[in-house]
């Protein structure tokens, strides 16, 4: 069964994945239905159904984000390589605005982070290449229905392990 952890971020759960390992190689469970419905009814009183998965593979020194939406619940996962992600409350009208929490997920760490609506994620590679896999809980209308902040934007103060990474054109200037 998969453990569920709170994080200092309302809303935003981590979940410690069992693996299975032998002279074949690892299994792991990413996802199941009943338990993953179960534990977030308990832990957050919500009901949230995935409808989408995606992944996106990056090479080092990569950065993505800091992007999200009002509407979307996210499950994230590193399928291989090494990220450093960061999670932020970017509800503007939250007293808890600007918000943030870093993680760091791997295949072999087994962490995956359910990340709520009105919270931006970003991602750095830390490995030569990765792998970022999420779940949502709503299709992807394109980057025009979302907010994006600066990956460094003053008044978040996120560190970040790196000086000069590679971004996009909308991650280095950032829009809302």
């Amino acid at each position: 069964m998969t453990q569920v952890l709170k994080t200092k971020l309302d809303g935003v759960l981590m979940f410690q994945l069992e693996h299975n390992e032998d002279h074949r190689g690892t299994y792991t469970q990413l996802y199941h239905k009943a338990d993953y419905a179960e534990i977030i009814k308990r832990e957050l009183g919500k009901d949230v159904e995935f409808v989408e998965d995606d992944f996106a593979a990056s090479s080092k020194n990569v950065l993505r984000g800091i992007h999200g939406d009002d509407r979307t619940w996210k499950l994230v996962t590193c399928l291989s390589g090494k990220f450093y992600i960061v999670v932020v409350n970017c509800d503007e009208s939250s007293n808890n605005f600007g918000q943030w929490q870093n993680f760091i997920l791997t295949k072999e760490n087994g962490k995956q982070l359910l990340i709520p609506p009105k919270h931006g994620h970003a991602y750095l590679v830390l490995s030569d290449n990765a792998v970022f896999h999420y779940k949502q809980s709503c299709y992807y209308q394109g980057m025009e229905k979302q907010f994006t902040y600066k990956y460094d934007d003053p008044r978040f103060k996120i560190w970040w392990p790196i000086k000069n990474p590679i971004t996009s054109l909308r991650d280095e200037m950032g829009h809302i």
